[in-house]
């Protein structure tokens, strides 16, 4: 994947929604919020939303969720899986990362991005990625940064509030909710390991979406 925007719209097409979400329901899909967006919309993210709701809440396009997420699992699927990081500076995002990372291979890094990752070999856990991953754009912008200046590309999951400046692949959907943001990364590890050959498209994952979950103090107590 080179340093460029990709044509994302090429390899975009019907089938991804098979590869994606298998025996996923649509009622269950819907009801992790994953389409639910914010009251901002920002111009980058206009062609990504359906409709406004009578609340002000913007929704995104399901179908256009599910495509990119195709896209930027073939992305990865053809990457070096070692080499791709997946950042996450929020909360919600750290369970999510490292259960997409345990089963893909990739490299987690959760919590605050420590200057220098990518950029100063001489940091003691410098980061040489042939891809990045980020949960927000807006929370993850240092990651994003960095990987700009090293010429790394960007697969970002965007909201309707986001800019995706410095982004190479947009995956737009809810990334604020907890189980939204789970239910995504389930998404993407699924059609990392169909694209890669480690699942068939018929066959189901052997964790759910509540496995990918970040737990709350209660839950975690229980």
């Amino acid at each position: 994947m080179s340093r460029r925007k990709t044509n994302e719209e090429k390899d975009e097409s019907g089938s991804s929604e098979k590869v994606v979400v298998a025996q996923l329901s649509e009622k269950t899909l819907l009801a992790t919020g994953i389409r639910v967006g914010t009251l901002v919309r920002t111009k980058d993210m206009e062609k990504f939303i359906s409709r406004t709701r009578p609340d002000g809440l913007r929704i995104i396009d399901l179908e256009k969720i599910l495509s990119r997420i195709d896209v930027a699992a073939k992305s990865i699927a053809r990457s070096d899986i070692k080499r791709i990081v997946v950042c996450s500076a929020k909360e919600y995002g750290k369970t999510p990362v490292e259960m997409f990372c345990s089963l893909t291979g990739a490299i987690p890094v959760t919590g605050r991005f420590m200057p220098g990752t990518f950029t100063n070999p001489l940091y003691p856990e410098h980061i040489d990625p042939e891809l990045v991953i980020v949960a927000d754009p807006m929370i993850d912008a240092r990651a994003i940064e960095e990987a700009s200046k090293v010429g790394v590309p960007v697969i970002a999951i965007c909201d309707t509030d986001n800019v995706t400046s410095n982004i190479d692949l947009v995956i737009p959907g809810n990334n604020r909710g907890r189980r939204a943001l789970a239910t995504i990364f389930w998404l993407l590890a699924r059609a990392v390991l169909v694209h890669s050959g480690a699942l068939t498209p018929d066959q189901p994952m052997k964790h759910s979406i509540e496995d990918f979950e970040t737990k709350t103090v209660e839950e975690s107590a229980k």
